[in-house]
């Protein structure tokens, strides 16, 4: 008995001993695997489903940055000076054709015989006769009417003059034919022609901007202009029952409706910055003045 309880103790200590030495299941391991694999799940669908509904926290803050763009440029937009509120739709992008704010132009100045100070802007006969014509490049098919430029001589001297007519070629671009009364400012007329560069200007102006429709205008077709305006005009838009209609401009600075639609509506003005001003209430009344309450904010 002694001998056989000795040999199952000696058995008993080897099994031991061997359970001890041989590799078991990696616990440790295993529950490392564990955590790492949730870990890595998130990866790879963010690269093969970029549609996943709960992103990497990196990537939510890269979609905030636009929109907190987005509302300092809403912010930044500039508004109307009156009380009126422009359209529903956003404020577009700067459209400022040939003549850029903010520039500077090289050119001549020549001189011409500005009569009552009418021209091919037809906004009629002016006591003030601080005014230009622009060269037909520049003149834009009318865009520049109605803007008001700083021109610069070599000696120094300067003036500010209005854009009430157009210089037809050979005109080149950059030059401008300024009124007998605006040219002796700057030089002795007798000289004719002199250097000069030239340069965008938003004026004080006392008083709102007005519309007048052309003569023959009606509810079957009419022409539509902006006169007293601040900054030069873009874009005019009529509303139709159809929205939002943008009218072509002519060379002599009307906005045609053709078929009538929205002769006597509302009015949206765009100026070369972007800013809009909608105006309401206007009826068709042919050459006649008729004041507004909004004027294009001062740049």
């Amino acid at each position: 008995m002694l001998g056989t309880a000795v040999m199952l103790t000696a058995a008993g200590v080897l099994f031991c001993l061997v359970t001890a030495i041989l590799p078991g299941p990696k616990a440790g391991a295993g529950a490392g695997a564990g955590v790492a694999a949730p870990a890595a799940a998130p990866a790879g669908a963010t690269a093969s489903e970029p549609t996943s509904p709960a992103p990497p926290a990196a990537s939510s803050q890269a979609a905030a940055a636009p929109s907190a763009a987005a509302e300092a440029t809403t912010t930044a937009t500039p508004q109307p000076s009156a009380k009126e509120t422009p359209s529903a739709a956003s404020t577009p992008a700067p459209s400022a054709g040939r003549i850029q704010p903010e520039t500077t132009y090289k050119g001549v100045a020549t001189v011409y015989a500005a009569g009552d100070g009418n021209g091919a802007c037809l906004f009629g006969p002016s006591d003030d006769l601080m005014i230009a014509a622009m060269n037909t490049t520049d003149y834009e098919s009318s865009r520049a009417c109605g803007a008001s430029v700083r021109v610069r001589a070599a000696n120094g001297a300067s003036i500010t003059v209005r854009i009430t007519n157009e210089c037809p070629l050979p005109c080149a671009p950059g030059q401008l034919d300024l009124s007998e009364q605006a040219f002796a400012k700057l030089a002795d007329p007798k000289l004719g022609r002199i250097p000069i560069t030239w340069s965008l200007l938003s004026p004080h102006v006392s008083g709102a901007l007005s519309i007048r429709y052309k003569t023959g205008s009606s509810t079957y077709w009419c022409g539509i202009q902006v006169i007293d305006h601040r900054n030069p005009v873009a874009r005019l838009e009529v509303r139709t029952s159809k929205g939002w209609r943008r009218l072509p401009r002519t060379d002599y600075n009307y906005f045609l409706s053709a078929d009538g639609s929205g002769c006597g509506g509302a009015i949206r003005i765009t100026d070369i910055y972007g800013e809009q001003l909608t105006v309401d209430g206007t009826a068709v009344l042919p050459n006649v003045a008729q004041p507004t309450r909004v004027q294009f904010a001062a740049h």
